[in-house]
């Protein structure tokens, strides 16, 4: 079956940079599409940035300039690199996989499979 686990939230001091990670496994389709969304408190859960199988990336623009998504193929681990975070931030960062017909932040929230979200704290 399909596991998510991800690591590497914590709290940060504005300004800083935090790198999360999410190990993949039983994920057999090569058409996927993976990627990162957030839910803050008493917040909708946001979109933030989405890789396909060739490498390709979508960011939201509220991240944009600021994150990099990136993959390991041999690891199966996906990563977000955030920068010049903000206290806006601050979300429980969930890793999502799923096969949609187009590979856009927007719709990650909706993604079959997730993993159980890291606590990412800004202050």
């Amino acid at each position: 079956h399909v596991q998510l686990v991800e690591s590497g939230g914590g709290s940060v001091q504005a300004g800083g940079s935090l790198r999360v990670s999410c190990a993949a496994s039983g994920f057999t389709d090569s058409r996927y599409c993976m990627g990162w969304f957030r839910q803050a408190p008493g917040k909708e859960r946001e979109g933030v940035a989405c890789i396909d199988r060739v490498g390709r990336t979508n960011y939201a623009q509220s991240v944009k300039g600021r994150f990099t998504i990136s993959k390991d193929n041999a690891k199966n681990t996906l990563y977000l690199q955030m920068s010049s975070l903000n206290p806006e931030d601050t979300a429980v960062y969930y890793c999502a996989v799923d096969l949609p017909e187009l590979c856009t932040p927007s719709i990650l929230p909706d993604f079959l499979y997730r993993g159980q979200g890291t606590q990412v704290t800004v202050s």
